[in-house]
């Protein structure tokens, strides 16, 4: 169970700096504050390799065919960065959606790995998003570490051993089973991250999937049975998200034309890019109107 203390102070911390839709920067790198008083709409995002806690409504992540619903009480970790399309689908002004959501160090966590071991229980992992019920340890250092951001001289003294603790509970959760293989040398989840990598970092130019297959060290049939599993999608589809995404970025930040917005994520024709834009976003890109400047 969520302290009621801690979903009252995360909320008025998120409230007092005005709610903003990308969450609130504490004073720990990497640690973020949520707070939405309404159900939101789906927008699809990349996921980066996080721990979302839940303290107070409820969240809806789509991957593909795949469901992932997270409540109160609940957190998520993301081990692999993913295109997502999630919204909130619980949350009122008396009693709002409140997260904290906590960037994973692969580094700390790949210190920690002989150390944790594997819990009793734990699931092995088949899927870079994984859910279960926190437990009270993991929210109690969360809450610490979210209380101390507040403190410079604690954040500085204290924060580098809070989080070392969250990633030791981590890698010891019930669901940290596919963070614990993606710190394993050449385990498959490994093997599939650097395939990401290589995707995000070359997404405008033609990829080869036997490229990524060897890069991967996996055969075709082997790396796409992989890649499938972990992300929920292919490697090409993987790559048109990564392309759409950026497209509605430049179309929404304004002075793009659409032909210049399909040129510049890499594809050759504007039709087929207002095609595939229309499928993911609901409306043609010719009709994305740039996102309002915010007040300074």
């Amino acid at each position: 169970m969520v302290p009621q203390d801690l979903i009252d102070d995360v909320a008025a911390f998120v409230r007092a700096r005005g709610t903003p839709e990308d969450g609130c920067e504490t004073g720990v790198e990497g640690l973020l504050a949520f707070c939405r008083e309404t159900p939101t709409a789906f927008q699809t995002m990349v996921y980066e390799p996080v721990m979302c806690l839940v303290l107070q409504g409820a969240k809806e992540a789509h991957l593909d065919d795949r469901v992932i619903r997270y409540g109160a009480g609940m957190s998520l970790i993301v081990s692999h960065a993913l295109p997502v399309t999630a919204g909130v689908i619980d949350a009122a002004p008396d009693k709002p959606y409140v997260s904290l959501v906590l960037r994973l160090d692969l580094a700390t966590a790949r210190s920690l790995y002989d150390e944790a071991g594997a819990a009793q229980g734990q699931q092995r992992g088949t899927h870079s998003m994984s859910v279960a019920d926190s437990d009270a340890a993991l929210t109690d250092a969360m809450a610490r570490l979210f209380r101390l951001s507040q403190d410079p001289a604690e954040v500085q003294a204290l924060a580098p051993l809070v989080l070392r603790e969250i990633h030791f509970r981590l890698l010891r959760a019930q669901h940290g089973g596919m963070l614990r293989q993606l710190l394993l040398h050449e385990s498959p989840a490994s093997r599939i991250s650097k395939a990401i990598a290589l995707i995000r970092s070359g997404y405008k130019a033609p990829i080869a999937v036997a490229d990524l297959a060897a890069a991967a060290g996996m055969s075709q049939s082997t790396f796409h049975e992989h890649f499938k599993s972990l992300t929920s999608t292919t490697p090409l589809q993987y790559q048109k998200e990564l392309r759409l995404l950026e497209a509605r970025r430049l179309l929404m930040s304004g002075g793009k034309s659409v032909a210049s917005a399909a040129y510049d994520v890499g594809y050759e024709s504007p039709t087929q890019f207002s095609r595939e834009y229309a499928r993911k976003f609901g409306i043609p890109p010719r009709d994305e109107k740039p996102a309002p400047a915010e007040a300074s």
